[in-house]
């Protein structure tokens, strides 16, 4: 790798320490003027926050000499948009498993929080009403993870703290040292004998609408959804059906459309909680998303393949995607 190397970053150097001296850093977390000529960069982190597509898609066209955009989420199907806007060659890698650890926690706080009924003691806390009444736990519920990376992998090390009974479902079968990973095509038959479902599967072009217009309705009645992915994998207005009729019972970070627009039904529908796709942004995520780019720009240094490369450019404006 030549010195001189210009790379934008969307934290000052000084936050970073141990970054490779050879390179020439650049602050830029998309909110700002640019700090120089677009043309010059080789390798961007993009900024570490939702909407980053809408951020770069005026700057990429300007980046000719481009060779890595290292994106922040682990998804990255909101960028194949962009793909005709970057030079052929250009790496697009993704955040997989920096956020594992913090999205987790919202995970199987919105279980419990859904079986216990904390949302409706906070309604009646509201108006003053004191009135118990018998809930469900999740000790040895059958609970169904959906994604069998490092976010669905930590979900289900928490669940085993709740001795709950969990089953990993993926793209693909396949069996772990964990044990074994369903496929995809198996879904449809294991929601009816699942007591709750945790989506934790990046948005792709294979898992967009994987949670679609059925699957709500063949929930067992009481069961639990739980989104902490992205929104555009449910069909919202299945989901919004089935909860509606007292069926089913939702906890979503995420939701589709997002942000939910004023007087959406998931705003006040009973049995709903929502966050506004906060997950994985804690006090813990500085540190998580500073120390990837510096591994990262290390193995870069050295000519070494870097992590999550998900799929690289080509002349044609589409991509030849990793293995």
């Amino acid at each position: 790798m030549k010195d001189g190397t210009t790379v934008w970053l969307p934290y000052h150097r000084s936050r970073i320490p141990g970054l490779p001296d050879e390179f020439t850093y650049a602050y830029w977390d998309g909110s700002g003027p640019l700090p120089g000529d677009p043309a010059e960069v080789r390798f961007l982190a993009g900024p570490p926050a939702p909407g980053a597509d809408r951020v770069l898609r005026p700057v990429l066209p300007r980046m000719r000499n481009l060779e890595v955009l290292q994106l922040f989420s682990s998804g990255y199907d909101h960028m194949l948009p962009l793909l005709d806007a970057m030079p052929p060659g250009t790496r697009l890698s993704t955040g997989h498993g920096v956020h594992r650890e913090a999205t987790a926690e919202p995970a199987v706080t919105l279980l419990p929080a859904l079986s216990r009924g904390l949302d409706v003691f906070g309604a009646r806390r509201a108006e003053g009403t004191w009135q118990p009444e018998f809930r469900t736990s999740l000790v040895g519920e059958r609970v169904l993870v959906v994604g069998h990376g490092a976010v669905g992998a930590a979900v289900a090390a928490r669940l085993g703290a709740f001795r709950c009974e969990t089953l990993f479902v993926a793209r693909a079968a396949r069996t772990t040292p964990a044990g074994r990973v369903h496929g995809a095509p198996e879904l449809r038959g294991l929601l009816p004998t699942a007591d709750a479902v945790v989506l934790c599967a990046p948005l792709t072009g294979q898992t967009r609408g994987m949670f679609g217009a059925q699957a709500p309705a063949l929930m067992r009645d009481g069961a639990l959804l739980v989104n902490v992915a992205r929104g555009e994998l449910v069909d919202t207005g299945a989901l919004v059906r089935e909860v509606r009729a007292g069926r089913l019972r939702a906890g979503l970070d995420v939701t589709d459309p997002e942000p939910l627009p004023p007087g959406h039904p998931l705003w006040h529908l009973p049995g709903v909680l929502v966050t506004p796709h906060v997950a994985a942004f804690t006090d813990a995520f500085p540190a998580m998303t500073e120390d990837f780019p510096r591994r990262q720009l290390h193995r870069y240094a050295r000519g070494e393949e870097l992590h999550n490369v998900v799929l690289t450019t080509t002349a044609a404006g589409d991509a030849v995607r990793a293995a």
